[in-house]
């Protein structure tokens, strides 16, 4: 109960990170979304460091404060620093292969999903 509450509590914090660092990032009337762009980004450098200072102080990427900010607040800010590290352990242990399809997939099929899901809700609205 402990650990959920830890991530719920880093996940609220995240995305109230989210929402503000993205707006304060992005400009109104440009069309690449820059904002999001630099929340990924930063969140990936944040798990990094969180991660990193977890490995090598425990040994463990998680523990109560792994919980709290990898998982919680990283993950509240944006899940795209969780892919960018399950994509570098792909690349550290040599699984060049499964770190292409991982991510090939994730991209598209996210692209896909997010399409379909769209259209589906877009009939059922009409």
């Amino acid at each position: 109960m402990k650990i959920l509450f830890l991530i719920f509590v880093g996940g609220g914090f995240g995305s109230v990170a989210r929402f503000l660092v993205s707006k304060s990032i992005q400009s109104s009337g440009v069309t690449i979304p820059y904002g999001t762009f630099g929340v990924n980004v930063l969140g990936s450098f944040i798990i990094g460091l969180v991660l990193a200072y977890l490995a090598n102080k425990t040994g463990d990427y998680y523990d109560n404060l792994g919980f709290l900010l990898a998982i919680g607040f990283c993950g509240g800010f944006t899940t795209f620093s969780s892919f960018a590290f399950e994509n570098l352990e792909l690349l550290k242990s040599g699984a060049i292969l499964e770190f292409f399809i991982y991510t090939l997939s994730s991209v598209l099929l996210s692209i896909v999903a997010v399409f379909f899901a769209m259209w589906l809700m877009q009939i059922n609205l009409r």
